[in-house]
């Protein structure tokens, strides 16, 4: 029998991405075995961050300040706006350096399956991001999946009154 707090573990390890009832359980275990060199530091890294960490108001990317790194840096082409579903896609792009303008996150895709509208999304403060007389262009960056395109779709139609480019990846 498994006692009341490595369950609770587990069952909170198995609500990460990725990770089912066997991972978890794996997780845990794993953790448990490596307190000292693993779960301690972990734990103190985990309630740092939650501490610290917020969503930036402008492009909705996660530091710790706000606005956030990337945003308050110097020589960023504020002529260009890319559209991305989720942090981790901003991160990737930010990664190969290649792309200098500003980012703009939308926390997910629209999904009807689902019950993910617009109201759901960060669209109206993108609109708003769009409209300003700096910006030019507006790619968009999302995945190429149904909900990715549904979202894509509706972007562009949305933003068909702007006066900049509109650029689909």
């Amino acid at each position: 029998m498994i006692g009341t707090e490595i369950e609770h573990l587990i069952k909170l390890l198995s609500r990460l991405p990725g990770y089912g009832p066997r991972s978890a359980r794996r997780g845990a275990l794993h953790l448990l075995k490596n307190r000292e060199s693993l779960m301690r530091p972990l734990a103190q890294a985990m309630g740092i961050a939650a501490d610290i960490i917020v969503e930036c108001p402008d492009c909705h990317n996660l530091d710790t300040r706000a606005p956030c790194s990337i945003g308050a840096s110097g020589g960023r082409d504020a002529s260009v706006l890319c559209i991305v579903e989720d942090i981790s896609d901003l991160w990737a792009i930010e990664k190969t350096g290649a792309f200098k303008g500003y980012y703009h996150v939308l926390g997910g895709t629209l999904s009807a399956l689902d019950g993910i509208g617009p109201e759901d999304l960060a669209i109206p403060h993108l609109l708003q991001r769009a409209s300003a007389p700096q910006v030019k262009e507006v790619i968009v960056a999302l995945n190429a999946t149904v909900d990715g395109q549904t979202t894509a779709h509706y972007l562009s139609d949305c933003l068909k009154s702007a006066n900049i480019t509109l650029t689909q990846l």
